[in-house]
């Protein structure tokens, strides 16, 4: 679809937007929404027809890029046949949806409980493993995020938590194993990976193991920098959750659904959780969904006593039918392979490429399409580009690689100090190359920014 400029159109959304809508995360006069027309496939474009590759995936969500027509004819011919309908009742759609994905989760989690995002996801597994357990306390990663409603946003680690933050919510953070900026002071991956499961045993004695409900991770951690874990982290972890009876919990709400280029990112790892929450590829972000796995142990739990939890758009049919649809063409296209081909012969050598001629790349990290620039002002002492959760003038500089970023006509994914590279799974090879070769301009400016020679 070629852009059409339609400035007037474009200044009378942004009135409205200006004068009615509340943004997330915001403080709501200081921010600059920019009005979008219309998208396809791996592109945007504003009202003033400039058009952008977006390597955000939106919110890493557009697994199979805009307007898909196949699941866009599957929402308008569910719409015609059954538009919505209450979760107490059997559904097509629904049950599709909760077929499809238990056929690609690992192990026995074969009973799909959904929601309508990620966060009520990790609300719902968390209410699960202490039912079950009988237990109160939650573990998490200081590096993480797992959503915005009042569990969850207690269990995230980064700064959004801290004026969310009670105190009181059953919720005790850890350290997870990031061997570019160690806590444990390794110099190896294994030795990270033994000096953070000892760690966590340690945690794990000092809060009392029979207090414990749940372990909760990010398979790979996304919002918090995409740092894969060492081999043997994520089995280590099982192990000791096994051996304490502590529930498992698998957050694959931005990892899932073939951004890693794997179904699921414990894919990759030989690991099955007790509980996985899924969301955002789900449906590639077309209609709101998202839900939980859950092994037959703790589906057994709640055969003959109820649940206490529900939605009122729980499996939602526009919702579910945009899943079957989005699930079947991921299959019929390849593009879980396509996402595995893409970061294996493009996006990680291209990044590892612009590392060795850019001073202000300190790392490149990721698998599939899912990436992240380390941005540092010194390579040698790793000090971040920005300091921690940096704004107005101390964040200047990753405004700048921002902002050029965008004048290239790549629209980035921007935290802290990385950038992170989250095209959709099915981008093209001249796509992902033509975003390097913006983000090597917008890495132009970044460099101007740092203390290496």
């Amino acid at each position: 679809m070629t852009p059409q400029p339609n400035p007037q159109v474009g200044a009378a959304v942004k009135a409205a937007d200006r004068a009615h809508v509340f943004h997330s995360w915001s403080a709501q006069e200081l921010i600059d929404p920019l009005a979008v027309a219309g998208a396809e496939g791996s592109y945007f474009w504003d009202y003033e027809g400039k058009r952008y590759l977006d390597f955000t995936s939106g919110l890493v969500f557009t697994n199979i890029g805009y307007q898909h027509p196949k699941v866009v004819a599957a929402i308008q011919e569910q719409a015609a046949t059954l538009s919505t309908f209450a979760p107490a009742f059997a559904v097509e759609a629904r049950s599709e949806a909760a077929r499809l994905i238990a056929e690609r989760t690992p192990g026995d989690l074969d009973k799909i409980f959904f929601t309508n995002g990620g966060a009520e996801a990790v609300e719902n597994a968390t209410r699960m493993a202490r039912l079950h357990t009988g237990r109160q306390k939650v573990l998490s990663a200081y590096r993480s995020y797992h959503g915005a409603t009042s569990t969850a946003i207690n269990l995230t680690g980064d700064p959004r938590r801290w004026p969310n933050d009670i105190g009181a919510a059953g919720v005790v953070h850890f350290w997870a194993p990031f061997l570019y900026r160690s806590p444990f002071h390794s110099d190896s991956e294994q030795q990270e990976c033994e000096r953070a499961l000892q760690h966590l045993e340690d945690t794990i004695a000092f809060e009392g193991p029979g207090t414990i409900a749940a372990i909760i991770l990010e398979t790979i951690p996304g919002t918090a920098g995409i740092m894969t874990p060492p081999a043997g982290y994520l089995p280590g972890v099982r192990e000791i959750c096994d051996r304490y009876g502590i529930v498992f919990i698998l957050d694959e709400v931005m990892a899932g659904f073939g951004r890693t280029g794997k179904w699921f990112a414990a894919d990759h790892f030989d690991v099955t959780p007790d509980l996985m929450t899924f969301a955002k590829g789900v449906n590639s972000g077309y209609v709101p969904l998202g839900g939980v796995a859950i092994s037959s142990a703790i589906a057994e739990t709640f055969a003959k006593r109820p649940y206490p939890g529900g939605l009122t758009y729980s499996g939602h049919p526009l919702a579910c039918a945009a899943a079957v649809a989005t699930i079947n063409v991921m299959e019929e296209e390849g593009i879980v392979e396509q996402a595995a081909r893409i970061g294996e012969t493009v996006l990680g050598p291209g990044l590892r490429e612009l590392a060795e001629r850019h001073p202000s790349v300190g790392e490149v990290r990721g698998t599939g399409v899912f990436w992240a620039l380390e941005l540092v002002k010194d390579r040698a002492t790793r000090e971040p580009l920005v300091p921690y959760n940096a704004a107005g003038a101390a964040n200047a500089p990753m405004a700048a690689f921002g902002a050029a970023a965008k004048a290239n006509g790549l629209w980035p994914f921007i935290n802290m100090n990385r950038t992170h590279v989250v095209p959709p799974c099915n981008v093209t090879e001249a796509e992902a190359k033509e975003g390097l070769a913006a983000l090597d301009d917008a890495l132009s400016v970044a460099d101007e920014h740092t203390t290496t020679p």
